[in-house]
Order: structure tokens, then sequence, then C-alpha cells
């Protein structure tokens, strides 16, 4: 079992140091957690016009907040935040462990809307150890591709974790697509969204940790902000027929009307 921490946040747009020192607090409140986890682009929210100036370095003091928060409680991290690359942002997941160091980047790969004239994408998937588990991260519209999720379990990921900021109207994509990641790959799944308005949007919670069988196990209260603490299982692969990344059928031809 791992002890994780679910913040559904709403953060302060574009106030990297309120919103860092409310991570800090929430990692110091429960420091029984071995991983905590919080929203897409959440140390600087989710204003698209101001993401130039909302963007930090990894090693900059806006982070710093957070990694000691890390160290002091021994607690891994996963927070979002837009991340400079030189003359680009990316819209990264950074994973800090309990020693409060970066061990790892996930860039969003799959953009979404407005996102794509200002992101960098990202071109990796990626897995991180962190808190005894290896951790598949993807971010908000990333769930709903099935193929990104199968090639981080297929890699080894024991762990789905999907940072989110994801708004009205789109709930129930991703109520569905939360618990269809987690049953398709047999893996538990850690799914954190953000509340809260921001460029127009409102932002519709949702936050749940989600069984390898597909159940929901814990929610956020809609609407709320709140801090879920919850345990979550390993994956019980190797137990017949529904473990399917042992029983994946070999890549098989596709014949098309043409080839008939």
């Amino acid at each position: 079992m791992t002890t994780v921490l679910l913040a559904q946040l709403a953060p302060a747009p574009g106030d990297l140091a309120a919103n860092a020192a409310t991570a800090a607090t929430a990692i110091g409140l429960r420091p029984e957690a071995e991983l905590a986890i919080f929203p897409e682009l959440y140390l600087g929210g989710y204003d698209l016009a101001t993401i130039q100036q909302t963007a930090v370095e990894l090693d900059g003091p806006e982070l710093e907040v957070v990694r000691r928060a890390a160290a002091e409680a021994k607690t891994a991290v996963l927070i979002g935040l837009a991340e400079k690359r030189g003359d680009a942002v990316a819209n990264s997941l950074v994973a800090i462990d309990a020693a409060g160091e970066v061990v790892g980047v996930h860039r969003k790969i799959s953009l979404w809307g407005d996102e794509r004239s200002s992101f960098e994408p990202g071109e990796q998937l990626k897995i991180v150890e962190l808190a005894g588990r290896r951790i598949g991260l993807l971010i908000c519209y990333e769930i709903e591709f099935p193929e990104l999720a199968r090639a981080l379990a297929v890699a080894g990921a024991d762990l789905l974790v999907t940072s989110s900021a994801n708004m009205a109207p789109y709930f129930a994509d991703h109520e569905l697509s939360s618990r269809a990641r987690a049953l398709d790959n047999r893996v538990p799944h850690c799914y954190v969204n953000r509340i809260g308005s921001e460029m127009g949007l409102d932002f519709v919670g949702g936050t749940r940790l989600v069984g390898a069988d597909g159940t929901v196990q814990e929610s956020a209260p809609e609407g709320e902000q709140c801090l879920i603490v919850a345990e979550v299982g390993m994956p019980p692969h190797g137990e017949g027929p529904a473990d399917y990344l042992r029983n994946i059928p070999p890549q098989l031809e596709v014949v098309t009307p043409s080839q008939r």
C-alpha cells in the first residue's frame, strides 16, 4: 500500500508565491502521505495569456518552497507548472522525491485547444520512481488517449497519475476516462483536478482514486477545496484472463475494403 494525498485546490491566478505556500502547507498538514499530487499548472494558474510571466525554472525559488516542504515532511510530490525552456514554455508535471530533489519531469505531449500556441509539446512519456512505486505520468487531455496510458503500463508503471485542469462541460469525459485507463491496464489511477474559475473557464474538480478494476475508491466533494488521503494498492498482475497486460494480442493486420 502507498499513502497518497490528492489535493483538489483552486490556485490563486498568477500568484506563484501564494500557490507555492499553499502547496507547502498542504504537504505539512498531512505528513503521513508518502506522495502528494497537485493539479495541472497549479503553481501559476491556467491563464495562457500570461504564461510567459508565470513560467519558472526548475531550480528557481518558487519550486524551492515546495521542495523544502517535501524534504521536511519526507513526502514525494507531483506538481504542475509552466516550465521555462529557453525561449519556450512547457506544460510540465514535476516529480520531487522525499529528499526534496527533482527526479523527473513530464512535459505534456497532447496539448488541448489554445495550449498549442502557448506551450512547446513534450516528446516523451515518463515513468518516475517515487514512494516505492513506478509512476506513469499524464497531464489532463492525455487521459483521453488509451495509447498513452497503455504505453506507460506496458513499460512497467504500477500506478498512473493524471494531474488535470479539466473544465466544464467535460466532467463526464474525464470521469469515464479516469476509470477506463485504470481498467484498460489493471493499474490503479490517481486523478487530481483543480476547481475554481480562471480565463473564463470553470474547472470542475472530480478528483478521485480509481482502483485497478475501474471502481472509484475515493472521491472529492464536488466544487470544494479539499485534501484527500487514501491508500493505493498494487496492480493485481498475474491473476488470470483479466490481466490485460499479460494477454495483449499480437499486432494484427487490418483489412480495409480496398484490400478485399
